[in-house]
This record gives C-alpha cells, structure tokens and sequence, in this order.
C-alpha cells in the first residue's frame, strides 16, 4: 500500500467535505445536483467529526487527500441503520485521480478492523444503486446484501438506499 490510512486532523476536514461533496456531485449520485439538500451535510466534515471517527487516506510525505469515510463505532446519532451492537461506516470516497489504488478497500478494510477491535458483532452500511463499483467492493469484502434493512433517506425523493452488512 502507497498511501496511509490515519484520522483526519482538524485542518483536514474542510477538505475532507469537499472531497465527499465533490464526489456525490461528479457521480451523479444527487437528484438535486448542486441544490441537494444533502450536499451541505456531505460538506460538513466538521459535523461528522463531532460524531464519527473521520478516516482519510494520504499520500506518505506530502499528505495529499486520497479518499476518506466516516466511520460509527456504535449507534449513536451519525448512525443511518446501526444497531445496538453494530458499527456503521458513510460517505466513503475516493478522488478521482487516486482511484484504483486500493484507496476505497483499504478504508473499507480499516473499518472492518476498528468494529473488530471494539467488539461490534455486524458492520453495516448504506448505499446507492448506482454505487456498481462499492457493490462490487463490498462483496469481495465478504458483505451482504441486506434488502430487508433498505430505507429511504427522504421518502418524498424516492430514493432508496440499499443495505449491506458483514458479519464480524
């Protein structure tokens, strides 16, 4: 692995939520484009933070921002669908430029290592339909789909956010 998985530290986290916003925006992953109600909270790493841990990828030497994803170590108020007992990870990126690296895997992978170590029985998480490459992600990881925990973030949107959960 070229790059490192660490905490965000707090002069890193505005570029951390344009990175997110950035990246829902370039994939066409907002019905409301730049007008989307999500997009402020996707810009708001600051927020995550005082509710996740806010995980990034960066280059060794320079720190350059590869990717980041915030991960719930309980179900607690950042949650989306964690359970008692289960962690949760969001809003996992990757820049453009650094994808296929093994960016997205390695967070993913440091995820799954944190709800582990902190004694979580289920890691889970939300996705788009459109997200093929994550689907793909996840599967290699070992998650599953979870279509009975599928929800819609905002009913009147129609979307709907597939689940995924991987037994620890």
């Amino acid at each position: 692995m070229d790059f490192t998985i660490r905490p965000a530290r707090p002069e890193e986290l505005d570029a951390v939520g344009e990175l997110t916003a950035r990246a829902y925006l370039d994939g066409g992953l907002l019905s409301g484009g730049a007008d989307d109600p999500y997009l402020p909270q996707l810009r708001d790493a600051r927020a995550r933070a005082g509710h996740a841990l806010v995980l990034v990828a960066v280059e060794p030497g320079d720190d350059a921002l590869l990717g980041a994803v915030a991960y719930v170590g309980d179900a607690g108020e950042y949650a989306d669908i964690a359970r008692p007992g289960e962690a949760e990870f969001r809003m996992l990126v990757v820049d453009e430029a650094a994808r296929g690296r093994g960016v997205g895997e390695a967070l993913v992978r440091r995820c799954v290592e944190l709800a582990r170590e902190q004694g979580h029985g289920r890691l889970v998480l939300s996705t788009q339909h459109l997200m093929r490459a994550a689907h793909r992600l996840y599967g290699r990881l070992g998650f599953v789909r979870a279509p009975e925990r599928d929800w819609h973030p905002r009913p009147e949107s129609g979307l709907l956010l597939w689940a995924y959960e991987l037994e620890l």
